[in-house]
């Protein structure tokens, strides 16, 4: 009996031994992570576009609203559907005409955390992107910003809002628009299982997603993808160690930012994307060649990286991304609240 007591004893020093160095494990690795990532703010602030309740309720009409284009057939919310993640899970987006734009639309989610605006950082906010797709002939259609005011210049209600939203000028303005929308935009975040983590919720993580998030870690993906938004906050060429359509079989090579800056250090530049909803925000890449996340990050640690991931490296690290998903309140899904 003693012997077996012995044992019992010796063998629950050793689990209490395992279980400490377990828990020291995930501490050292809780205390990186925040040192890597931080929790999304509450709203998305703008000093020299304050948000106010009644800019913000104009702003989500507007953002729903098909008479923003030519023929009232698009609304920002077609190509950036709220109840679809913020996209429309196509690889490019139709336009007033039917044309397909460009570039894969980008989720709004989140965008008014991000450092620029479109995937060239062409516009430095939210306020300045608003106004582009609707005078984009490929995209809304809008012949010029009288236009879009006269527009809405007929609509008593418009009339009323615009007043109300903007007292110091109370009349419809393409600039008082892009303020609205962007005004919207910027309570459109989506705090998730990672942002209760970072706050110091160690256990809101099962063991299994933490191993993806050190394996996200230590594959080196926070060189671009950190911060709150676990990317958004920089640009970067895309194909570091190898050209990128080799790998996305884009069928067209896009040269990224050197379209809007003419400097040649600026080919296939692109601001880095958010990770924030990326279960949820496919295809992926400026083209949205790619369908299956898998794919999108055994390519991006090839091509940015210079690594090649086994299977179960890449599952463990979508398994870590799944906890990047969130959700915007349902009253701001539509327009009638």
């Amino acid at each position: 009996m003693r012997i077996l007591f012995i044992l019992g004893l010796v063998f629950a020093i050793t689990m209490s031994c395992s279980e400490g160095k377990k828990v020291e494990k995930n501490s050292e690795l809780d205390m990186k992570a925040r040192k890597l990532f931080t929790a999304l703010p509450a709203v998305a602030e703008n000093p020299e576009n304050p948000l106010t309740e009644k800019k913000v309720d104009l702003g989500k009409m507007l953002y729903f609203d098909k008479r923003l284009s030519k023929d009232n057939t698009q609304s920002c919310n077609t190509c950036h559907n709220l109840d679809t993640y913020g996209v429309d899970n196509n690889p490019f987006s139709k336009g007033n005409d039917g044309e397909l734009g460009g570039r894969n639309s980008p989720t709004t989610l989140n965008a008014a955390l991000h450092i620029a605006q479109f995937w060239d950082g062409r516009e430095p906010d939210v306020e300045a992107q608003a106004g582009g797709p609707i005078l984009n002939p490929v995209e809304m259609a809008m012949p010029n910003e009288k236009a879009v005011v006269d527009r809405l210049s007929k609509i008593d209600e418009y009339v009323r809002l615009f007043a109300e939203a903007f007292p110091e000028q109370p009349v419809v303005s393409y600039d008082n628009i892009k303020k609205a929308i962007g005004a919207f935009e910027r309570k459109l975040l989506t705090p998730a299982k990672f942002d209760e983590y970072l706050s110091g919720k160690d256990n809101v993580l099962s063991a299994q997603e933490k191993h993806g998030l050190k394996t996200y870690i230590d594959a080196g993906c926070t060189t671009c993808h950190a911060g709150s938004l676990l990317g958004g906050n920089m640009y970067q060429k895309f194909g570091l160690f190898d050209d990128y359509w080799t790998y996305t079989e884009s069928k067209k090579v896009d040269l990224g930012r050197f379209d809007v800056t003419k400097n040649d250090a600026d080919k296939y530049i692109f601001k880095v994307p958010s990770l924030r909803n990326i279960e949820k925000t496919g295809p992926y890449f400026h083209d949205g060649s790619v369908d299956d996340l898998k794919q999108a990050v055994s390519i991006m640690a090839t091509i940015q990286l210079n690594k090649d991931l086994t299977e179960k490296e890449i599952n463990d690290i979508v398994l870590f991304l799944k906890t990047l998903t969130g959700n915007i309140p349902q009253e701001l899904k539509r327009v009638n609240g």
